[in-house]
């Protein structure tokens, strides 16, 4: 039986003078290492991607983490910090794949750029900058720090009793996380559910409450060093589990 097919959407990415379609090796890499299924990258094509095509041979999706920001306009913001990386072409393509995704009950794992492209697209708004939130922390990475200490662990989340992740982790209650992100969840859109809080109170993991199938969406990076962490295999494998129960449901 063929391995499940899980899409993978791609950034704008400019190397020297052309523009490239790119996604990091890791997150293509923890598809297979951690959810046991065959990565699909789809390019950033906005309103030219045929959202039906890819989702008739799609039995998951994964969205990844980036270094550019959601634009603010698709949450009704003004830009505080144009200077900041924008990649618009794959706004125009992951948000009309997550609600697309959903219609069709196609399981869904967002990660970082991907758990703030979730939000915005059912309708939430982030916060542009959560250091300069009153009694939030500053989330984001050290850029003089190396790969390791980056992607180290930097503080706890508490899982929500009897939630989603608490499930999937055998009922753990707090877990250690890495932490490289400058935005963050101000309003959480309509239907999901809090399933992690850093201590400050900032909304680390969400779920979406009566989903007809597997939406996990975290704020970390799982996919950092994915065979080495526990924690990050459980939440792949519980993915892969769903993309597999999808690819084998009778039409």
């Amino acid at each position: 039986m063929r391995l499940p097919i899980v899409l993978v959407p791609a950034c704008s990415h400019k190397i020297g003078s052309h523009p490239y379609y790119a996604a990091q090796n890791k997150y293509v890499d923890a598809v297979p290492t951690g959810a046991g299924c065959m990565p699909l990258i789809v390019p950033p094509l906005g309103r030219a991607a045929d959202l039906d095509a890819l989702l008739a041979v799609a039995d998951g999706v994964m969205l990844t983490g980036a270094p550019s920001n959601v634009h603010a306009s698709l949450y009704g913001q003004e830009l505080r910090d144009p200077s900041l990386p924008l990649d618009p072409a794959r706004d125009a393509t992951t948000l009309p794949l997550v609600r697309a995704a959903l219609e069709r009950g196609v399981p869904l794992l967002a990660i970082c750029r991907g758990f703030q492209e979730v939000n915005v697209a059912l309708g939430g708004t982030l916060h542009q900058a959560v250091h300069e939130v009153d009694g939030m922390a500053d989330h984001r990475e050290n850029k003089d720090h190396d790969l390791e200490r980056q992607y180290a662990p930097a503080h706890r989340v508490t899982l929500e009793e009897g939630g989603v992740m608490a499930r999937i982790l055998g009922g753990a209650r707090h877990i250690d996380v890495n932490s490289l992100h400058g935005q963050g969840i101000d309003r959480l859109a309509p239907g999901l559910a809090v399933e992690a809080r850093a201590d400050d109170g900032l909304v680390e993991a969400y779920s979406l409450a009566g989903a007809p199938s597997f939406l996990l969406a975290v704020q970390w990076h799982p996919e950092w060093r994915i065979a080495d962490n526990p924690v990050s295999m459980q939440l792949f494998h519980a993915f892969g589990e769903a993309c597999r129960a999808h690819r084998d449901r009778i039409p």
